[in-house]
């Protein structure tokens, strides 16, 4: 295990692969900065350039993308009161006060140590708790992966926006999108219509781009006559000071804390991370009234946490295939394009390629402080780019993007068809994040289902032979009932009794 941990060292520290990670990390900050797009997008419309490179090397850019846009989403917040990625959002609360009092530059200077910290901080908590997984993962054998595909739908499922319903039925078409093509045990095509580009299966990518590029960019047309984006100017220090970062380290320590705990949950997030510490670092705080007017404690905590669940996030995609949001899940994608397929048997059979990912994370976050110290100012340009430009060069590139993978044309109208419906949904409140979780998993649960009758020649009761299996499961099951009114009901019902009593 050490040996890989040194290979995977030896892998990202070359000139191609640090080049790589800083491009992807200014990338990041850019995408990052531009109010309405998200690291999630970025990633998809990125993945097709993956195709020809090694998988270490791929996946080096695409997490440092991931991380840059992470902080990238705090200077559109902070200087234009528009959070530039979902999990920014918090972010408003205390960074646009600041900028109104001509601290822009103070503001954006803590968010960018404090996620560099906080992305650290996850980094080398991922690599730590690699090693321990490695072990645990030698356990599982097929019938595991089957429960841990279910426990990793439904999970995603009830933890998306809106109802239970809306996300289980988002994480089911993803389920049934994935078993179109040919039947991997009797090679019978399924769902083809006779259309033979449909032979071979959707293509993961071309789902990719449609479901998250092509609705972002229809809705920043749909609003590309609004106001007109006036940015806060940057004329104070970027650098904080030794004592201000001093006085915050332990406010940042916990939401660093916050973050990597969160980020463990699959299908949560930054966005509640970043709530979720931002109202800690309240609680802690000896003046409670100063928050929402420009606390600067306000923007150290939930950018910490953001960043710090990028780490969080990729332990459950490591360990067991189950991505921890919608970026991991494209990440996963990436390694899909590759020909290694999630689960487990990432830190064994691939452990030189899962240990670079891991090292590129924490690599990224270097270059984000670097990267950042350097062209944070000029991002305040990026922030007047206007929508109507942006929604153009999203469709292009997405056209450009699936056309790329085989080459046909077809792809680009499955892709128009994917965008179409994840605008529906999108209008609709549903997520697609499970419906991507849904294509990843299908393959993985289809095969281990196969092969798990196989062993237990047709009978079901083999899941109750692996006592893993057996508490998997039933976590899975408890992650659907939970959720339910009835439970709801319950819970309300013993809290007013614990009251009353």
């Amino acid at each position: 295990m050490e040996n890989l941990v040194l290979v995977g060292l030896s892998n990202v520290l070359t000139f191609t692969n640090i080049s790589l990670i800083l491009g992807g990390t200014l990338l990041g900050l850019f995408v990052g900065a531009m109010p309405g797009l998200s690291a999630t997008m970025a990633l998809a419309l990125l993945l097709p350039l993956t195709f020809s490179m090694d998988p270490a090397t791929g996946l080096s850019m695409l997490a440092a993308l991931y991380v840059g846009a992470s902080y990238g989403g705090s200077i559109a917040a902070i200087l234009l009161r528009t959070p530039g990625t979902p999990s920014a959002a918090a972010t408003v609360l205390d960074g646009y006060p600041l900028s109104q009092q001509g601290q822009a530059g103070r503001a954006l200077g803590i968010s960018l140590f404090a996620s560099f910290i906080g992305g650290t901080l996850s980094g080398i908590a991922l690599l730590t708790a690699a090693p321990l997984l490695g072990v645990l993962v030698l356990e599982f054998g097929p019938i595991e992966l089957f429960a841990i595909a279910v426990l990793g739908i439904t999970i995603i499922g009830t933890l998306s926006q809106g109802s239970i319903v809306s996300g289980l039925l988002s994480g089911t078409l993803g389920l049934l999108v994935s078993t179109v093509g040919m039947d991997l045990v009797t090679g019978t095509p399924r769902m083809t219509f006779g259309i033979l580009n449909l032979f071979s299966g959707v293509e993961f990518t071309v789902a990719l781009i449609g479901l998250f590029s092509i609705p972002q960019a229809l809705v920043l047309i749909e609003n590309a006559h609004g106001t007109q984006k006036l940015a806060s100017k940057i004329t104070d220090k970027l650098i904080p000071s030794l004592r201000e970062l001093r006085r915050l380290m332990p406010n940042i320590l916990r939401s660093s804390g916050i973050g990597i705990v969160t980020g463990l949950i699959p299908g949560t997030g930054g966005d509640t991370a970043s709530w979720f510490a931002y109202n800690e670092a309240r609680r802690f705080a000896h003046d409670k009234s100063r928050f929402g007017k420009g606390d600067i404690a306000g923007v150290a905590a939930p950018e910490a946490a953001n960043n710090a669940v990028v780490g969080g996030a990729l332990i459950p995609t490591i360990a067991l295939g189950i991505p921890g949001s919608s970026s991991t899940a494209i990440l996963l994608g990436a390694l899909m394009v590759q020909g290694i397929l999630p689960g487990p048997n990432l830190l064994t059979d691939y452990g030189d390629v899962t240990y670079t990912l891991i090292w590129a994370v924490i690599f990224a976050n270097i270059g984000l402080l670097l990267v950042g110290l350097m062209f944070t100012r000029l991002c305040v340009s990026v922030t007047r780019v206007p929508d109507s430009f942006v929604a153009c060069a999203i469709i292009t590139l997405c056209v450009i993007g699936s056309f790329a993978i085989n080459n046909s044309l077809f792809e680009v109208g499955l892709m128009l068809g994917f965008g179409l419906f994840g605008y529906w949904m999108k209008k609709s409140d549903i997520s697609p994040a499970p419906m991507v979780i849904g294509l990843i998993l299908g393959p993985v649960m289809e095969t281990s289902y196969q092969q798990s009758m196989l062993i237990g020649q047709g009978n079901l009761g083999i899941f109750l032979t692996s006592p893993i299996a057996v508490v998997l499961l039933c976590i899975a099951v408890l992650s659907v009932l939970q959720a339910t009114p009835f439970f709801r009901w319950l819970r309300g019902a013993m809290r007013g009794r614990g009251q009353v009593e």
